[in-house]
Parts: C-alpha cells; sequence; structure tokens
C-alpha cells in the first residue's frame, strides 16, 4: 500500500506546503504550518474541498429577469408543457414508432420558424433530403428551419457555437447520437447519457429549449437509463393506438407546470391536427342507447374528458372457466369490482364471461371510473340500457360505499354543455350546472335504479 503524502497547511494563510519550515512562505508568519496528513493517498488525489473556483450565491427572493414561455402555435402542445417552451429547458419526448412524434416536432417547429425565431431541426435517422420530402407532405416546404443530419455530438456542438444560440433545438433522435470520448456504440448507457448531458448543458447556458427525441422499449418505457429522465426538465409521452385517429400527449415530469394535462391531436393526411373537444372524438355514434354503455366524465389535469364505457355479459351454458377480458382499464381493478357486485349487491357474475372495453382506445386510471364501470356492468347483465344522457362517476369501495372523488363539479359543468341532462354519483356534490343530478351512497342503489328503469 502506499505511503499516504505529508502536507503541511498554514493556520494564518491557507496555503499548502509539502515540507515544514518556521516561516510560510506567502503569508511570512511564523509557527503556523501544522501537518495535514490524509487518511489515504486515494483521499488525497480525489479530495474535493479544495483547489475549485467559488460559486456566486444569489439571493432567492432577489429580482431577476423573468423567463417568458415561447409559444409554439400548437395549442395543445403547450396546453401539454404547462403554457409554452422555457428558454433553457430541457424536454424528452417517448412514443412508439409512427405514433407522430417527429411530425409533431416538425409542425412545431415550422411554425416558431414562421415566427421569425430561429429553429434547428437535427435528424440522426433521417437523411435531409427526407425530412424535407416529409416536410412537403405536411405543408411546411416553405419553413425557415436549419435542416441538418448529423450524430455526431462534437460536430453539432462546434457548427452551434458559431452561430447565434436558437430559440428551439430538436435532436431526433438521442439514441443515435454519439460522442468521440466515450467508448461504447450509440445507444448504450454511456453514449446516451454522455450525449445527452452535453446537449442539455450547452441549452441551459444558452437559453435554447431542448427537445430530445427518445426510443420507447416493447412495454412503452423511454429506452435508455433512467437517469435520463431525471436528468431533463420535462418527459412527455405521446401515446396512442395507430389503429385510431386520436393521439394524447401527456406529461409524465414536468418541472415548470403540471403533470396531468394532456393535448389531444388526431392524424389526418396533412399531419396532427389538434382536437380542441376531444369528448366529441370519444362519443360519436351514440344516438341509440344500448344495454351495456356508461358515459363516464373523464378529467386530465384541467380538462374534462367525456368517454365511453361499454360492457358485454355471455352467459355460459357448457360450465367452462369464464373469461374476463379488458381493454383500457385495470384487469385488477375490475376483479375488485366484480367481487363487490357480488358480495354485496348479490349479483352473479361468476358463470358469465365479462368484456369491458373503453370506446376510443383511450386508456383509464382516473378511479371515479369504478361507478360508470358498475352501471355498464349491471346495465348488460340486466340487458337494460341506461337513461338516455346521463353520466356516472364515483369510487367505489370494498364496502360498496360510493366515495367522493376530485373536481366533481367541473365533470358535471362539462357533461352539461355537450348536452347531457342527467348524473348520477356520490353524495354531497355541489352541483353549480343546470344538469339533473343525484347522489347514491351505496352501490346497491345503483343496481336498483338500473334495475328499474325501462
Amino acid at each position: 500500500m502506499a505511503k499516504p503524502k505529508k502536507r503541511y497547511i498554514c493556520q494564518a494563510c491557507g496555503s499548502v506546503s509539502h515540507r515544514w519550515q518556521g516561516q510560510c512562505p506567502d503569508c511570512a508568519e511564523w509557527n503556523t504550518l501544522r501537518e495535514d496528513v490524509p487518511a489515504t493517498v486515494f483521499s488525497q488525489k480525489h479530495d474535493l474541498s479544495s483547489g475549485g473556483r467559488a460559486v456566486e450565491f444569489v439571493q432567492l427572493d432577489a429580482p431577476g429577469e423573468k423567463l417568458e414561455r415561447r409559444k409554439t402555435g400548437l395549442a395543445e402542445f403547450d396546453r401539454a408543457l404547462g403554457g409554452g417552451l422555457v428558454p433553457g429547458s430541457a424536454i424528452l419526448m417517448g412514443g412508439d414508432p409512427g405514433i407522430g412524434k417527429s411530425t409533431l416536432l416538425l409542425q412545431a417547429a415550422a411554425k416558431i420558424a414562421k415566427d421569425n425565431c430561429s429553429t434547428v431541426y437535427v435528424s440522426g435517422e433521417e437523411a435531409a433530403g427526407q425530412v424535407r420530402m416529409r416536410a412537403s407532405r405536411l405543408g411546411l416546404a416553405d419553413a425557415p428551419i436549419k435542416l441538418a443530419a448529423a450524430t455526431s455530438v462534437r460536430d453539432i456542438l462546434t457548427t452551434l457555437n458559431s452561430m447565434e444560440p436558437p430559440t428551439l433545438l430538436v435532436i431526433d433522435s438521442i439514441q443515435t447520437m454519439h460522442s468521440d470520448t466515450i467508448e461504447g456504440a450509440p445507444g448504450t448507457v454511456s453514449q446516451v447519457r454522455g450525449c445527452a448531458f452535453e446537449l442539455i448543458r450547452y441549452a441551459k447556458e444558452n437559453g435554447v429549449a431542448l427537445v430530445l427525441v427518445g426510443h420507447v422499449t416493447k412495454d412503452g418505457t423511454i429506452a435508455g437509463p433512467r437517469v435520463l429522465e431525471h436528468m431533463v426538465d420535462v418527459v412527455m409521452s405521446f401515446e396512442g393506438e395507430r389503429s385510431h385517429q386520436y393521439r394524447i400527449l401527456r406529461a409524465l415530469k414536468n418541472r415548470f407546470g403540471a403533470v396531468d394535462e394532456i393535448g389531444v391531436f388526431a392524424m389526418e393526411g396533412k399531419g396532427l391536427q389538434e382536437v380542441s373537444n376531444p369528448s366529441m372524438l370519444f362519443l360519436s355514434g351514440r344516438e341509440t342507447p344500448l344495454a351495456g354503455s356508461a358515459v363516464f366524465p373523464a378529467l386530465e389535469g384541467t380538462r374534462p374528458v367525456l368517454i365511453e364505457v361499454q360492457a358485454l355479459i355471455v352467459r355460459l351454458q357448457s360450465g367452462a372457466t369464464p373469461r374476463r377480458a379488458v381493454v383500457g382499464w385495470d384487469n385488477g381493478r375490475l376483479a375488485m369490482l366484480l367481487a363487490v357486485l357480488e358480495s354485496r349487491c348479490g349479483l352473479n357474475f361468476s358463470s358469465a364471461e365479462v368484456y369491458l372495453n373503453v370506446a376510443g382506445g383511450y386508456r383509464l386510471s382516473d378511479p371515479a371510473a369504478d361507478l360508470a364501470v358498475a352501471a355498464a356492468l349491471v346495465s348488460a347483465l340486466a340487458d337494460k340500457p341506461l337513461p338516455t344522457h346521463s353520466i356516472w362517476f364515483g369510487e367505489v369501495s370494498l364496502a360498496g360505499e360510493i366515495r367522493p372523488v376530485a373536481h366533481a363539479g367541473l365533470r358535471l359543468k362539462e357533461a352539461a354543455k355537450l348536452g347531457f341532462t342527467s348524473g348520477c354519483g356520490p353524495q354531497d356534490v355541489a352541483n353549480s350546472s343546470q344538469l339533473k343530478y343525484r347522489g347514491i351512497r351505496q352501490l346497491a342503489n345503483l343496481v336498483d335504479q338500473v334495475m328499474a328503469s325501462a
């Protein structure tokens, strides 16, 4: 083991000497050198308590320059971001292949560029001609975007440092970038982390809004190291089924806004179009009331979205094991709700197959959907349609109680605005809309109401 090196520190001025002497050579004080021996040579080499430059602290309450958000020109994109792009922010956007990530960013970049703001789009997956062809198909061929096809972070940063910092920098995608100072192929953990760190540092130092496109795994999570999500300011997920028209932009992390806001888009021939009223998108084709169909006012951030929940009950005559199939909702929650209906309400689902579907490919995670799902199940079991133009919301406990949910008044106002006339949910709800509301306390009351309906 190597012998630790001794050093002597002046108690008056803090200078360091590697041998003792009576007088400090820096401040000329006598008998002020004291021996300081690190525990090991390793700790001496990695001691970070000295040798750095002083960090400038500022007061939190001191007046400073206020950062103004930059509007992208897409209201749904701005809503999901919390109001627009923050200068110096780093945004990571993930989504399934072909879902429309590059299309959305190209449309946003074109609108910002047409607003006399410098925009740089760097593609590591497509050639410049291919991106230009896609822009022409979207009607964006005249947008003054600075376009490049490159994968070397050194080349990209060298070029950016030789010009005025842009307002928006898009890197598509971070898994294709590589740094010549790091060993490994592009897409490896070390390469993704190192390249993202250099790009984020450039964005912070120059006040550039940086958007990194990230690949996703087969489970739908963003590929690469999880530390990448901690390095950025905003993590966004672009969701939706490619067989369906709609796309949902959801913020999973946002240091500058709420994380439960969504933006809704519809994929059309000319690219992604904003959907200002997504409820009409998910409720189309409900002219005739059918058994097993219930409308639930879901809440995404500050936006209510009315969703149709569909249930189908098939009786088995052969005694085979019944099947439970769910699309757009949690399997475990359906099993719990069926158990409550059997135990607390006396209904029998044990000899029937249960199929549950959330219309439009929407995915529900709001616990307030329990009552709407229960209403659809009871309606399908009794083969009786629910009252026309009615909504259902409320959380169901294991005791069969209907528990209150957040923002009930906002849900009722949105339903009334779309022409719904009645609602059913928890008791003690402040109803300021024109909608006729009925509060129920137990799930058995819902069963009685559905069974008695014509």
